[in-house]
């Protein structure tokens, strides 16, 4: 992995999901190139997900709750001077079922989650962005979203609505200095796999014509990319790294 050293230098970024996984991966790698994040986590995990990223801001939340949201993103930018970044990478897989076997709380809490959460985060943050004239979104999507999953039709649903959204919010942000686009990993090495049968994942793994599931400095790097200023004339577009999965 190479580190572009002062890239984030001055740039305060808040990450959704941030205790593992993914967004420890972005953090790990914004600190790493010169920025400060808060970290929002609804684990138990966050307080020594924050120690091992040398004491950052963190907030335990759960993204589906709209009111602790905007108070998160309130105590953040007083926190961090600022927010340059937003990376929205919280996300449940919700259960492996056929639709029409599909429970219906377990729809709604991926629902709430997966999506609500992610909409009220970019609606929260958008604001405080537009005051400063700059600003960087990173929604994590999913090839799911794209093609479907079967037995996973809440988590597809959620995940295509994550791009429909971003598209949406990347056109109306044109022009004002923030930018918004999604990313679309396949299955990567992650504790999300813990919510799945391995007989899903084995699926997953075999939809990908590499061969292999995707390592998580991967996506980080793409979501890095994405959250800098380099990334300064694409805007309510999508990013891949599936393995060559998806085809559009």
């Amino acid at each position: 992995m190479s580190i572009y050293a002062g890239r984030f230098a001055g740039r305060a970024a808040i990450i959704t999901g941030g205790a593992s996984g993914l967004g420890y991966a972005v953090a790990e790698r914004i600190l790493a190139e010169g920025g400060t994040v808060s970290v929002w986590d609804m684990g138990s995990s966050l307080a020594a997900a924050c120690v091992r990223l040398g004491g950052v801001h963190g907030v335990q939340l759960d993204v589906s709750d709209a009111d602790a949201v905007a108070s998160a993103a309130a105590a953040s930018a007083e926190a961090l001077g600022k927010v340059d970044i937003l990376v929205c990478s919280a996300g449940i897989t919700g259960p492996t079922v056929p639709v029409h076997e599909f429970p219906i709380d377990g729809w709604l809490k991926v629902v709430n989650v997966n999506l609500n959460g992610l909409f009220y985060c970019n609606r929260a943050v958008v604001p405080l962005m537009l005051a400063n004239g700059y600003g960087r979104i990173v929604n994590v999507s999913s090839v799911a979203g794209k093609e479907g999953n079967p037995n996973a039709s809440a988590y597809s649903a959620t995940k295509a609505g994550v791009l429909g959204l971003t598209k949406s919010l990347g056109k109306e942000l044109a022009g004002k200095g923030v930018i918004a686009n999604a990313l679309t990993p396949a299955t990567f090495e992650s504790p999300i796999l813990d919510q799945l049968p391995p007989s899903q994942v084995e699926y997953m793994r075999s939809k990908i014509p590499m061969g292999r599931l995707g390592e998580v400095h991967e996506s980080a790097a793409m979501v890095c990319f994405m959250a800098s200023e380099e990334c300064s004339f694409t805007t309510a577009s999508t990013f891949d790294t599936s393995g060559g999965r998806t085809t559009y």
